[in-house]
């Protein structure tokens, strides 16, 4: 109960600056954790050779596929959960974990079961060439069929996460990574297994983690409760769940088929190109999910306290998020642009790919320096159920503006287009945030005023 009482008292009553940090940072160092499984395999894989390292980033838009299916139950339920635990409606909270729990592996294995059937189709069109196809079959067989524990990992990420054991998921997460670590080269190399060997390894630290969180609900902790008795086939809990959970979905779906396009524009110029970009997004995806991570920390807050209509707490957890996301977004651009030789040569030795995966990452380092700003609005209006705007936010950096953009600027620019692409999406996707921000702003602002003149205001 003291446990129960805590977390509660996190989201609702304690200090706006100790509790985003207790909220965000563990599940920071999670999502941190959870972009470098694939950054892992490429740095070990990267001395087979130049094909290897293609394949890995090759498959690597599938697992983010199905890790969406399990971004789409998980941070649906958790925007929904949050508000409800603000409002003490702890039944539904209930009801509305276990049944997105359930769906989510149920679908999940829908999905992985069509995507292994026409595996090669799949993998041709996001960008294998002759030479990569065979170890990116090889590597997907086992780590696409493997990723079903990826689904269940992420969507229990997400629901502690809306009751804020963040700390545990951070525990969980951090385990199977450093097993991860371990085994990659006792796999490849130490029993010779090639990149076979890095797959392996891969699920068996997925398998730990799973192992945490089943050892976890067992033990009954935190406030939510997990039981095939409280899945309950509703309208309100699908459409609550769904209509945020869609727009993360299709972000994830997005996020993914862009890196394919990426992979099958650079496709034509070699192995070493669609080797370069792969690193490059590989080494983005780290840092934007730090943003993404401390982000996701902030939506369970943001989410209990306009339910419970504490405006003024709210605002200044905005206000908070934007200085620190923005502050480590200008750290992370000044280290990648400065250090992009070194850090792209992590993940191979072929001067050619070292010179354009350099030279891509410096690009995107620039504009990389806006994407806190743009995530705390995307994440504030899915957290407070403003679904469409939300939706908008999350699907126009790489969506709305990427897919113009990915197949003008290869066919104007060639080569150096491919390089263009990402940063012009988010330049465009900062502008378009701007016009939310003020206007959720101006609501909120709004909402304290109306606080102050009723003798109500929530801090």
């Amino acid at each position: 109960m003291a446990e129960k009482s805590n977390r509660i008292y996190l989201l609702e009553e304690a200090g706006v600056a100790s509790a985003l940090l207790k909220l965000g940072i563990p599940t920071m160092v999670g999502m941190l954790i959870s972009a470098l499984y694939n950054a892992i395999d490429a740095y070990f894989v990267g001395g087979l050779g130049m094909s290897q390292m293609g394949a890995v980033s090759v498959v690597f838009p599938i697992v983010q596929i199905i890790i969406g299916l399990g971004m789409m139950f998980g941070a649906g339920a958790s925007s929904y959960i949050s508000r409800l635990l603000g409002k003490g409606d702890n039944e539904q909270a209930n009801k509305t974990a276990s049944t997105s729990l359930f769906s989510g592996l149920l679908v999940g294995t829908v999905i992985i079961i069509g995507i292994m059937v026409f595996l090669d189709p799949v993998l041709t069109s996001l960008g294998s060439t002759e030479t990569i196809l065979p170890y990116a079959r090889a590597y997907a067989k086992i780590y696409v069929t493997g990723s079903i524990i990826n689904v269940f990992t992420v969507m229990m990420n997400n629901l502690l996460t809306a009751q804020g054991a963040t700390k545990f998921t951070m525990i969980a997460m951090l385990t199977g990574s450093i097993a991860n670590v371990i085994l990659d080269p006792i796999m490849i190399y130490g029993m010779d297994l090639g990149i076979e060997g890095a797959a392996i390894a891969t699920v068996i630290s997925l398998c730990i983690n799973m192992a945490l969180y089943i050892g976890y609900i067992a033990k009954k902790k935190g406030v939510l409760r997990f039981s095939v008795r409280n899945i309950a086939l509703s309208k309100t809990i699908y459409a609550e769940v769904l209509k945020i959970g869609i727009p993360v979905l299709l972000f994830q779906l997005l996020a993914s088929t862009a890196m394919g396009s990426i992979n099958t524009a650079a496709k034509p110029y070699g192995d070493y190109a669609v080797a370069a970009m792969g690193a490059v997004i590989r080494i983005m995806t780290v840092v934007t999910y730090v943003v993404f991570g401390f982000l996701k920390g902030f939506q369970p807050f943001a989410g209990y306290n306009y339910g419970a209509k504490k405006y003024e707490r709210l605002k200044k957890s905005i206000r908070l998020c934007m200085i620190w996301s923005t502050a480590f977004c200008i750290f992370a651009a000044i280290v990648l642009f400065i250090f992009a030789d070194p850090v792209v040569s992590l993940f191979g030795t072929d001067v050619k790919m070292i010179d354009l995966a350099a030279k891509a990452l410096r690009l995107n380092a620039v504009l990389f320096i806006t994407f806190g700003f743009q995530m705390v609005y995307a994440s504030l209006y899915l957290a407070i159920g403003k679904s469409l705007i939300g939706s908008i936010l999350s699907l126009s950096r790489q969506g709305i503006f990427f897919f113009p953009l990915v197949f003008a600027l290869p066919h104007l620019l060639g080569l150096t287009g491919v390089i263009w692409v990402q940063p012009m999406a988010d330049l465009l996707t900062t502008i378009l945030t701007v016009i939310f921000a003020v206007k959720i702003n101006r609501t909120l602002s709004a909402e304290v005023e109306r606080g102050d003149q009723l003798g109500i205001r929530k801090i």
